[in-house]
């Protein structure tokens, strides 16, 4: 009898089978990948809402507790919020839309006000209810900020 000689190597099943899975990890990387990038602009666009609320502080704080006046939303960014560094992480420039509430509106998430054209809507004698923007309880000198978000409803802050 003749003994076989033995062949080192991986088989074609083998390496098809290395193959499949490495193409499964890249796969779940690349379906991963823009949530997660999504989700990292909306956690700046947070803090850019933060910085908002800073700047309206330091406004009243400058102006004997009074909000800027309506369409003065363009020097707040220039005077408060460093100007043209002050733009969203998809790049385009922030536009700060101040309005009074009005009950028609209803500001229900995406009800009343036009989001999603990187408008920050300051709404004056305002609170938050969740994503929306309410006057119950609201004070004289009370505010909400809302802003929609790119992949998770409407960011909606107030000073209460």
């Amino acid at each position: 009898m003749k003994n076989r000689s033995q062949k080192s190597g991986f088989t074609i099943i083998e390496v098809v089978l290395v193959l499949a899975i490495a193409g499964l990890i890249f796969l779940m990387v690349f379906v991963a990948l823009p949530a997660l990038q999504r989700s990292q602009r909306d956690t700046q666009r947070r803090d850019d809402m933060a910085r908002v609320a800073t700047a309206i502080t330091q406004y009243q704080t400058n102006n004997n507790g009074k909000l800027p006046d309506t369409g003065k939303g363009a020097s707040l960014i220039t005077k408060y919020l460093g100007g043209n560094e002050f733009v969203d992480p998809d790049g385009a420039a922030y536009i700060i839309n101040i309005q009074n509430y009005d009950s028609s509106k209803g500001y229900a998430k995406d009800g009343g006000l036009s989001f999603g054209d990187h408008t920050i809507y300051l709404v004056e004698k305002a609170v938050c209810n969740g994503e929306k923007v309410t006057d119950s309880g609201a004070q004289a000198r009370s505010y909400a900020i809302a802003y929609k978000l790119e992949g998770s409803g409407t960011y909606c802050a107030d000073n209460q």
